[in-house]
């Protein structure tokens, strides 16, 4: 770390990290694929240079867009390595995207060259390609688009020596741009730096005071998509730690445990639901016995908090997003439902009202974050002047979730400020509603969307999937809810669902239930003559 807090170059630059490793311990795994063969950094470095000198023949130039629309594999990644490696930025795209969320990407990227695969490209058919030129097809053969150059995969085996860089490669150099869900508006591109990759990656493996849980002996198991955080953070805290990768192409709740076995992974995160359907299945022989060690459960639901008894592993739990660097974390084993955590060192935090007033303590407001260090958060949205400006102002980056403080002073996320609910006079957070209702035994995942009501204001819709096998009667889950909740809190409609739509992240798309509103389906408590009224106070 230099005297600035910005870690140097050997720390943080992809390329001199690999360097360093490849030099070292040539032949250690630093990707293990779930049948449990593996790639040494010795091999994965000469395929990346390869890969590069390639880059570098295509004309790509150090500090250049270049689109990737792989998903998760052992190409995928020295693709995105190999981008690095020549200074350039790796763009990837979420591979559901098609339309005009893939024209928008396209368009905002600037990008001249994409690396996709032959499975999707026919989706760039339909839509304007703005400044795209060529695409490097992997995995097959893809048919031709108009007004695109189609490029076969050899292209990317480059002879010779990868030619030197105009210049050093610097820790505030734009590493990435990593595309938000776009849940509840355009995508935005976050700009960002290896500084602040290597900060996230480093906070996500840490316990807030700064010590590392994760070190060259560890195994990450990466199940989130290499378009996300949640799949870039984990492969860049093993690459700065000089451990390893087990690299799936998705998350799969009934392969979990072999797979683990197989890869001999020893961290791995797990988004709620995701640990919620594993302490749903049935009890297996030996499932604490497993070299699993550390899980992140994100964001903690009750089933997080039971999963270390269950399965013999030390929890653990943080917040995070695509721009900031896990400013939140919680100690070891917490044993509070919902609970973020607490400030991790380096980062200072307010909670403020939408004049940026900080608000009493004990009451609600949108999370702003600045670090110590320089470059430890995004640097803005890519091309997106406007919306860096708004998240930016006041010298603060402003989340846009909203979050409260105990007194012990734990925070807790209450809701995305435009997914909140306001009812009867109340506001309600969609969070805190979801996390009763999937208390229910018969309840996979739920989601909860305000619809309009006829009195003013809203209604609560909270739609629902089910556990394998079981059946749910709206009625029944109503008289559950009631006692366990403020009764302005009490959803008036309840629908199941098959499955909830979601992002490849599993983000929960909530735009397209709102979409579809009150559906025939939906069961209406007061049309049913079900009322939920104000707990009166004795005396």
């Amino acid at each position: 770390m230099t005297a600035s807090g910005v870690p140097g170059r050997e720390a943080c630059v992809l390329r001199d990290l690999l360097d360093r490793h490849a030099a070292a311990t040539p032949d250690k795994p630093f990707v293990v694929m779930p049948d449990g063969s593996g790639v040494g950094y010795g091999a994965l470095r000469d395929d990346i240079r390869t890969i590069a000198r390639g880059l570098q023949n295509l004309g790509v130039a150090q500090g250049e867009h270049v689109l990737v629309w792989l998903p998760n594999g052992v190409e995928g990644l020295k693709v995105w390595f190999a981008i690095n490696y020549v200074g350039a930025v790796y763009v990837p795209i979420n591979t559901a995207y098609r339309g005009g969320i893939l024209e928008h990407v396209i368009r905002n990227s600037g990008a001249r060259l994409m690396i996709g695969h032959a499975g999707l490209i026919e989706r760039l058919q339909h839509v304007d390609k703005a400044g795209l030129e060529r695409v490097v097809v992997l995995g097959g053969d893809a048919g031709p688009v108009a007004g695109l150059a189609m490029l076969s995969a050899e292209r990317l085996r480059g002879e010779g020596e990868v030619l030197p860089l105009a210049r050093a490669i610097e820790p505030w150099d734009t590493q990435s741009i990593i595309y938000t869900s776009g849940t509840t508006g355009p995508s935005k591109g976050v700009l960002s730096s290896y500084a602040h990759l290597h900060a996230m990656a480093t906070s996500l493996a840490s316990d807030g005071e700064g010590v590392s849980f994760v070190g060259p002996d560890e195994r990450f198991m990466v199940n989130l998509p290499m378009f996300h955080v949640g799949g870039t953070a984990p492969t860049y805290a093993m690459l700065v730690a000089g451990g390893s990768i087990a690299l799936l192409e998705a998350f799969d709740t009934r392969t979990f445990w072999s797979t683990v076995a197989a890869t001999q992974t020893t961290v791995v995160i797990l988004l709620g639901v995701m640990a919620s359907f594993l302490m749903k299945e049935p009890v297996l022989e030996g499932e604490r016995d497993m070299p699993l060690k550390n899980v992140i459960i994100i964001p903690l639901s009750p089933e997080g908090v039971a999963f270390r008894e269950r399965f013999g592993v030390t929890t653990r739990t943080l917040f995070n997003m695509s721009e900031v660097s896990c400013p939140l974390v919680a100690e070891p084993n917490p044993t509070i439902a919902a609970t973020c955590g607490k400030p991790r060192r380096g980062v200072q935090l307010r909670l403020v009202d939408t004049h940026d007033c900080e608000v009493p303590h004990g009451e609600i407001g949108e999370l702003v974050i600045r670090t110590d260090a320089p470059w430890a958060l995004n640097h803005g949205y890519n091309a997106n002047p406007e919306a860096t400006a708004s998240a930016w102002r006041n010298g603060w980056f402003h989340t846009g979730d909203a979050f409260r403080i105990d007194p012990d002073g734990n925070y807790f996320f209450v809701d995305r400020f435009k997914d909140a609910i306001r009812r009867r006079g109340e506001n309600v957070s969609s969070f805190e509603v979801e996390l009763e209702v999937c208390a229910h035994p018969a309840v996979r995942e739920a989601a909860a969307v305000a619809v309009p009501s006829p009195h003013g204001e809203d209604d609560i819709l909270v739609a629902v999937s089910l556990a394998e096998g079981r059946s749910l009667d709206p009625a029944e889950l109503l008289g559950f809810l009631t006692p366990r909740m403020a009764h302005f809190m009490v959803p008036r409609y309840i629908r199941v669902v098959g499955d909830l739509p979601k992002t490849p992240t599993n983000k929960v798309e909530k735009y397209l239930i709102r979409k579809d509103g009150i559906t025939t389906d939906t069961w209406d408590r007061e049309a049913a003559g079900i009322s939920v009224r104000r707990e009166k106070l004795a005396g």
